[in-house]
């Protein structure tokens, strides 16, 4: 059970990455984001 949780786990971050990562540096700077601290709010949420 804890394979899947952590392929899901991993298959949710590397969604968020990608969706993330196609908004505009104007559209993170609205939403306080830095393209730098995507990984870490893809991991760990805000």
């Amino acid at each position: 059970m804890n394979m899947f949780r952590s392929l899901n786990n991993w298959r949710n971050y590397r969604r968020a990455v990608a969706e993330l990562n196609t908004l505009s540096n104007r559209e993170l700077d609205d939403l306080g984001i830095i393209r730098g601290d995507i990984p870490f709010i893809a991991r760990n949420g805000r």
